[in-house]
């Protein structure tokens, strides 16, 4: 692994991707700090800090400390997330839009530019939400002081107008990062805000601990629990089915190719640490725009969709269930995958090229799903109910975690691609030449 690292600075593309990255992250973190105009920030610290271990808490952890700040970047990522899930399942109804996406790389800027605009209209609808909620704060928390000393129609519009502009430029640099960078820009913003509350999250467990709120026991037990979440997480991350593969030997003028034997790797969570996000956010939505609201029904839904609630817990896992069969079926499609197999000669032993080929591989893939999405539903939400438990005043484990260590994982795989492409040692040591099937998605190890 040393000498991974030593190789990274050997890269001059690999270096500028990971200062670029870094530079872009640097940036973001700064943003956090610039407070909404018309909103006291002070204020608005103690009303957050109250509320850390309902939705307000976790909305903060997800927008990186920002709505603790009201920052311009309040809003964080969500609303483009939200609307990239809006997108997505509109894709799969809509023909036109279904056809649009087929168009290869001018098809993708086309879907990008309308999940583009619906940030935006998300981000307004959002944002005229999060206005009128704050004004409210100055007779709820009264006694804290005025969130909003000058509340308004023009503070409204002020609201609106920098909270879109935060999330706009948020999902710009997510954006650059993945073109530019290294990992997918979007999962390392929400990385980044989660990780910047990791120190303050232990000063305030040190001080519970000194006050003797908690006791050695409460410490040993969570951070067992830790360390068993990271293991499990690292371990079904890299988890995959093996599926053989034998090519035929052809021959191309003078040449013979083919004849080997190889596989096709199919992870157990092929989606990844997209669900759990996706499933958050599409959670946070109707419960923050309920949260503005000051009337009985809006108070019912914001109690059923609050954090450690069973039917929270039971819409979560059924989310995280749905976008794990949702986002595998929309990243990996067996037919194309048994086409590219056969027009190269490559065969399953036992199981005839073409449709056949499909069916199994689609077989397999929903088995292999079903045990990845109970995996990451126990990972999201057994280890926030312990802590619940264990009255531990932040979430280690959970959601936080599992995009924690998801995203570390992917960026490292990302990297170790770069140095393997040039011939350099990865993180895990030497590998074997690889095969690299449609559009890159697919490689295995040959003869492995």
């Amino acid at each position: 692994m040393a000498s991974g690292f030593q190789n990274m600075a050997k890269i001059p593309e690999l270096r500028r991707r990971l200062l670029y990255t870094l530079a872009m992250l640097a940036i973001y973190r700064i943003g956090v700090f610039v407070t909404t105009p018309g909103v006291n920030a002070a204020v608005m610290s103690k009303i957050v800090s109250q509320s850390s271990g309902s939705f307000l808490g976790l909305f903060n952890m997800f927008s990186g400390g920002a709505l603790e700040k009201m920052s311009i970047f309040a809003l964080g990522i969500m609303p483009y997330i939200s609307s990239s899930i809006i997108i997505q399942l509109l894709t799969v109804v809509i023909p036109k839009l279904e056809q649009i996406q087929k168009e290869g790389e001018a098809g993708r800027r086309r879907i990008n530019q309308y999940t583009r605009y619906g940030c935006v209209i998300l981000s307004l609808i959002q944002s005229y939400f999060i206005a009128g909620w704050l004004i409210s704060n100055n007779s709820a928390y009264g006694n804290l002081g005025e969130v909003v000393p000058n509340p308004g129609w023009m503070f409204y519009l002020l609201t609106m107008i920098s909270l879109t502009t935060g999330t706009a430029f948020i999902m710009w640099l997510g954006e650059q990062i993945t073109e530019r960078g290294i990992g997918n820009g979007i999962s390392l913003i929400i990385f980044a805000g989660i990780i910047t509350d990791i120190p303050s999250a232990l000063v305030r467990l040190a001080e519970r601990a000194r006050e003797g709120n908690l006791t050695a026991f409460s410490l040993a037990l969570m951070g067992l629990i830790v360390v068993v979440v990271v293991a499990v997480i690292i371990f079904f991350e890299r988890g995959q089915r093996r599926i053989p593969v034998q090519y035929a030997k052809r021959v191309v003028g003078r040449k013979m190719f083919g004849g080997q034997s190889t596989h096709l790797p199919l992870k157990v969570n092929t989606a990844g640490v997209i669900p759990p996000i996706f499933a958050s956010s599409i959670l946070m939505f109707p419960q923050q725009i309920a949260s503005f609201l000051n009337n009985s029904f809006a108070r019912a839904i914001s109690d059923a969709l609050h954090p450690g609630d069973w039917r929270y817990n039971v819409l979560y896992v059924g989310l995280i269930i749905f976008f794990c069969y949702f986002y595998t079926a929309v990243t990996f499609n067996p037919v194309d995958v048994a086409d590219n197999m056969r027009k190269y000669g490559g065969f399953i032993p036992g199981i005839r090229p073409g449709k056949a080929t499909a069916s199994y591989i689609d077989k397999v893939l929903t088995r292999i799903t079903a045990g990845g999405a109970l995996y990451v539903s126990v990972i999201c939400v057994l280890p926030n109910l312990l802590s619940d438990n264990l009255g531990v005043p932040f979430r280690f484990g959970g959601t936080g975690l599992m995009i924690v260590v998801g995203v570390a994982l992917d960026t490292v795989q990302q990297i170790e691609s770069h140095l393997i492409t040039r011939n350099y040692e990865g993180f895990t040591g030497p590998k074997g030449p690889r095969i690299r099937g449609r559009g890159g998605r697919v490689t295995a190890p040959v003869g492995g």
